[in-house]
């Protein structure tokens, strides 16, 4: 397995090449940023690697691409990068590298314990007859549900925030304006470097050109979001409005996460099929793991959510809630050591480049 510092010094040469042809300086962001450099720090390299959206249109160009004695191959090579640029920002470092070394044991260790947890949870409370109306409060107590969930997104929002502001740091980020910012935004939302060509879409996962990619990574996104407004919607019901769950498919918080749910395990599974089907020369095989374990746990998370929509009102509600529950939280605990990141350190790249720019 390579380490650290033969994946950068791999990549380092590569961008050389890159930078000494320049062919593909006209495919995205990457190539123009790259060219800014005679020289590559480690931090130039996590600023590019996140930069890159792996649409792979450089390889297919590439004529120094593998099995020319170059071997020049960026999108495999970014991914790396990206791996170890998750890893190496990342607070605290152990929690990293359990997910490093095997990420499947280490999210079902996890997923076992919480649920668990959340049996125990019911044994301790006050457990009624959960039949009537579907109440998840009657299987879990309230208190319970809330401070468990609310510690640990805050330690969660805590983590992410220094892990992010150590990316920040290292990659230098100045020159910020308003201007660059709502660009950013614009580019992170749309996706505008998987459009391709006249938006006739990426090479991703193979040489023909297409859309879908870009349209998976949509659904999963506002798939996400849906959900996220979802449970914000149940918490402003609950504490302002004073209307406690369950709640019907007329209301908002129900709506939104109905929808939410069915976008993301549509966008996941899209999303999955694509890396299982993706050509093996574009993609990192020995740091694709995690992403099939993060893919994997989303898509969990979703399913189970919809499955206790239907059978809220059913002999199935407790095992089906702790499950729930505990591949929500589990989540939560892997979102600052697994691709999720990539969400906010490409924002900061593209921040990057469009304030340069």
């Amino acid at each position: 397995m390579q380490d650290n510092k033969e994946i950068y010094h791999d990549l380092r040469r590569s961008c050389v090449v890159c930078n000494s042809c320049r062919y593909c300086e006209g495919l995205c962001a990457t190539f123009p940023a790259m060219e800014k450099y005679r020289d590559f720090k480690k931090s130039d390299l996590d600023y590019l690697a996140n930069l890159c959206h792996q649409c792979s249109e450089c390889f297919y160009d590439c004529q120094y691409a593998p099995p020319h004695e170059f071997n020049v191959s960026l999108p495999a090579q970014f991914a790396r990068a990206r791996k170890e640029s998750y890893k190496d920002y990342a607070y605290p470092r152990i929690f990293s590298k359990a997910f490093e070394r095997n990420a499947t044991l280490s999210t079902a260790v996890l997923v076992l314990v919480l649920f668990l947890g959340f049996i125990l949870a019911q044994i301790l409370g006050d457990s009624k007859d959960i039949a009537i109306d579907g109440n998840f409060y009657y299987v879990i107590p309230y208190h319970y549900m809330v401070y468990t969930f609310s510690i640990t997104a805050i330690l969660v929002c805590l983590v992410l925030c220094l892990s992010v502001i150590k990316y920040i740091r290292a990659i230098g980020l100045r020159g910020i304006n308003i201007k660059a910012i709502l660009k950013s935004i614009k580019d992170s939302l749309s996706l505008t470097y998987l459009g391709g060509h006249k938006g006739e879409g990426c090479t991703y996962p193979n040489i023909e050109r297409s859309n879908t990619r870009r349209l998976f990574h949509h659904l999963t996104s506002y798939g996400f979001l849906f959900c996220f407004i979802a449970t914000s919607l149940a918490a402003f019901y609950e504490h302002i409005l004073h209307i406690s769950a369950p709640y019907s498919l007329s209301q908002l918080p129900k709506l939104f996460g109905l929808i939410g749910g069915v976008l993301l395990c549509i966008g996941v599974l899209g999303l999955f099929i694509l890396k299982l089907r993706a050509d093996k020369e574009i993609k990192d095989i020995k740091s694709i793991g995690m992403d099939y374990v993060f893919l994997f746990m989303l898509f969990v998370v979703s399913f189970s959510g919809l499955a206790l929509m239907a059978f809220r009102v059913s002999e199935f509600l407790s095992p089906l809630l702790w499950f729930h529950l505990s591949c929500v939280m589990a989540f939560f605990v892997m979102i600052p050591y697994s691709k999720f990141v990539h969400i906010f350190y490409r924002f900061f790249a593209l921040l990057k480049y469009n304030a340069e720019e």
